[in-house]
This record gives structure tokens, sequence and C-alpha cells, in this order.
């Protein structure tokens, strides 16, 4: 049942804001959401004690046909006043559950993330939480389509210097190719968007820290938003890409998280600062002269981290274009190591604030089209698999390195392990490295299969289909 308060307290802004329905939103297995809508009539405690039933076969990573019914259940915590849609409407983040039981669904990774947090409470972690710089890019106009005999993309931005056949050719605006970062109008043309998005942000209840015009030519943005514990910072995530493209649009632009839409541009990335507490007190603070203020228990933790970091990126960088951002030269993390501002590496420490409360690890590899309720989670567990085996960073090679990973010699390289090359690389790491996920009953062998295996299609889907650097490199075989 619902709790009484709460749903007085959501009924009074159910009238306060003239609400006349309510967006159910919840996930499907890749952690998108998707959505119905119900007049606000039917919004009532009945509801959360019977649910509501929808088509599950119609669901990416759900349900067959012939088992498809399944049942949401509304979180009457997540509910907020939605900032797009123009009829007033409220909005309640879902968790699906079996019709005849009740029982959470294994296949819906919100209740992944709802379990990673029970568990860390019966460890005495009170919270873990992350925050997430958020990059996107911003296009004026996307074309792309793939047939038998053709296939093409085509993207055009204003402020881009290849800019010159379309809208307003004059280059004198146009930002140099990967010297973006920064940039003030009237170089930046969409700091009035970007704003837009912010104050949207704030109203729906995310909390943001900075707002920056991205290093990559073409509509390059970051929007960094403030930590959160684990399954709110998930909830945050959706609603922020909700926000954000929703924003763009009401400007005649187009936003994208695809992690490398364009090539020699920078990518991209989702860096997530990431810390845990117990008993109201940071877990990887020392203080006592360590390296960089960082706590034993924090250096096992972020041995584990990346000892299991390609196991975690098929979770945190799950698409075949992921690992075309995750290449030397473009700002992207190739080293599965650590170091104190050092941007080459996996696992980043943070120079600023220089305090105890701010004293957290930064995760550089994942990008936004990852899935954080599963790889929120992952990251938990393999960190506290290190702390559990008291794994040692510096024993095992990860550093600290306070060199470029870009600027190794060949002795150096031979030292070091890089991150996976393709989407097949961390699913096969997933597959031989899953122990750490299933040892907590946390994650299942038939969620990870599941996966793995709808994972691999994709990259069945991308082999089959020629490309134009098929034809320049073989057309006169």
């Amino acid at each position: 049942m619902v709790d009484v308060k709460k749903f007085r307290a959501v009924s009074g802004l159910i009238k306060k804001h003239k609400i006349e329905f309510v967006s159910l939103k919840f996930n499907d297995l890749f952690g998108r959401w998707i959505h119905f809508t119900i007049p606000v009539s039917r919004f009532t405690p009945g509801l959360f004690a019977e649910g509501i039933a929808y088509d599950g076969s119609s669901i990416a990573g759900f349900q067959s046909i012939e088992k498809s019914d399944m049942l949401l259940k509304p979180d009457i915590d997540t509910a907020f006043v939605d900032p797009v849609i123009e009829h007033p409407t409220l909005s309640v983040i879902c968790n699906t559950v079996e019709p005849y039981t009740g029982e959470p669904y294994w296949r819906d990774p919100r209740h992944v993330a709802l379990k990673t947090e029970t568990y860390l409470k019966k460890q005495g972690i009170d919270a873990a939480y992350f925050g997430p710089e958020i990059e996107f890019f911003l296009f004026d106009d996307v074309r792309y389509k793939t047939g038998d005999n053709f296939g093409h993309w085509s993207i055009d931005v204003a402020e881009a210097n290849w800019h010159s056949d379309q809208g307003d050719v004059n280059l004198g605006r146009s930002v140099r190719k990967q010297e973006g970062y920064f940039v003030v109008p009237p170089f930046d043309h969409t700091i009035d968007l970007r704003l837009d998005m912010v104050k949207t942000l704030e109203k729906a209840g995310i909390a943001v820290e900075r707002d920056t015009h991205e290093r990559a030519t073409a509509g390059s943005a970051e929007i960094d938003i403030h930590f959160d514990s684990l399954l709110r910072m998930a909830d945050k995530i959706n609603l922020f890409k909700y926000i954000v493209r929703n924003v763009a649009v009401k400007h005649g632009k187009s936003a994208t998280f695809m992690p490398k839409p364009m090539f020699s541009h920078n990518g991209n990335g989702m860096h997530t600062h990431h810390s845990l507490w117990s008993k109201g007190k940071p877990m990887f603070a020392d203080g006592k002269g360590s390296y960089h203020g960082l706590s034993q228990f924090a250096l096992h933790y972020l041995a584990g981290v990346l000892t299991h970091a390609s196991s975690i990126l098929a979770f945190a960088a799950p698409t075949v274009n992921s690992y075309r951002r995750l290449v030397p030269g473009y700002e992207a993390p190739t080293t599965i190591a650590f170091g104190a501002r050092n941007r080459s590496t996996a696992i980043r420490i943070p120079a600023y604030p220089d305090t105890a409360s701010s004293r957290r690890i930064e995760f550089r590899a994942p990008d936004p089209s990852g899935n954080p309720y599963l790889w929120f989670s992952a990251m938990v567990l393999a960190g506290l698999d290190g702390v559990k085996k008291k794994l040692d960073p510096t024993k095992l090679g990860f550093g600290p390195f306070e060199k470029s990973g870009y600027e190794m010699s060949a002795e150096e390289i031979a030292k070091v392990r890089f991150t996976p090359g393709s989407l097949s690389d961390v699913l096969a790491a997933l597959d031989h490295d899953r122990q750490y996920l299933l040892g907590s009953g946390i994650f299942i062998d038939k969620l990870i299969d599941l996966w793995i295996s709808e994972k691999k299609k994709e990259i069945a889907k991308t082999n089959l289909y020629p490309t134009p650097i098929d034809f320049e490199l073989y057309y006169d075989a």
C-alpha cells in the first residue's frame, strides 16, 4: 500500500498545478525510459496496491508474446510535475512486477539498483553517491538511412568550422576544430539553449553544478549535475536526457548522447564522480598522508573497480559506437589505471576541493549510452570485491600514474592494461568475470546472459551492413 502522507503530499501537488494527466514512466532492459499516460482521475491509492497492466512483449528485452502481461507499480517518491508535456502532467517512475505474484521483475534494471542499495545498508554503508558530467551534442540537422543498396549519415551545425552551405554561412562565428572548450559567444552558439536546459533541470529537481561548451567543434556541450544516491541518480540521468532532448527540440535542434557521432572530434563521455559514506562520514577519506588523502578502503575499492573494469564497461559503455570513443587522442581514458589529476586514466583522483568530505574517485570510461541502474550497481560490487580481497592497486600494476597514457614509452605500454577495443571484448569479459556480481545475489546469471545475448544481436547487425569506409578501402579490390 502507498504511504498515506506521501499520497496526500502528491495530491496537493496535483491540486496546486491543476494536473490533468499522469505519465507512468518505466525502463526497458537497457535502462531507457518509456511511458504511457492515464487521466489524473485514475491516480488513486488503489493504483499503488493493484498496479496497472501493460504489454511486456512490446518492450525491448522483456517478455515474449505468449507471456506478455506485466504490471507497473508506481514509486510515489519519484513524482514530479512534468516540465515537458504541454498539458499539466504529473510524472511518476514505476517498477515492473510479475502479474501473479507481485514479485520484482528480474529484467527491470531498476530492481537491480534497489537491491544494491538494500545490500549496501546491510554492509553498514549509508549511501553510494554518484555525480556525473554528462556530455552531448546539439545538432541543427541530422540525416541517416540504411538500405540494401545504400547507407548514409550527415550532420550539419551552424557553429562548425566546416559549415558552409546551409543557414548562416558566415564562418567568422565558427569554432576551430577541437577548440570549443569554454568558448564564449558569439562562438558559443548554444549558450541560451543550454541555459534553458539548466533552468528546466533545476525546476524538475536536478541540481546543476556547471554548464559548458565542450571541446568538439560542432554543438558540443556538457552539463554537470550534483551528486545523489545510486537509485536517485540513475533516475535523474533518465530525467536529464528527457529534458535535454525536449528543450533542444523546442529550439529547433536535436540532442544526442551517442558516444561518437563524428570522426576526429571528441565524443560524448559521462565521467562520474563516486564516493561511499557510512555513519555520516566519507569512507574514501584518510587525511593521514596517504596518496592524495585516500583511505586504505578507497585504494582497495578502486583496485576492485579497475580489476573488473572491462566487465563493468559491458553495462557502462554498452554500444558498438562506444569503442569509437575509447581511443587515444580525444581525451577519453584508454589506460586501466589511476592517477591524481590524470585524465588519461580510467580513474582520476580529483584535486579539488581538498577536503575529506569531497574525497572521491572519478570513473572516466563510461558514456551516456550506458544503463546507470546496472553499471552503478556493478561498480559498487566491483569496489567492494576489492575491499573484501584487500586488493592493492599498485601491486596489481594499476598505478598511480602521473604521466599521460598517450605519451608512454613502449616499455611502459607493455606493463599497462588498456580499455577494451570493442563491445565484443567487454561482453567476453563480462561472461568470464561475473562472480563478483553474483555473490551478493544482486545480479543473476540469466540477467547477465540476456544482456550479453541482446548486445550480441547489435554487434551482428552492425557487422552485416557495408559502410562508406568499406567502399573507400575495397571497391577496387
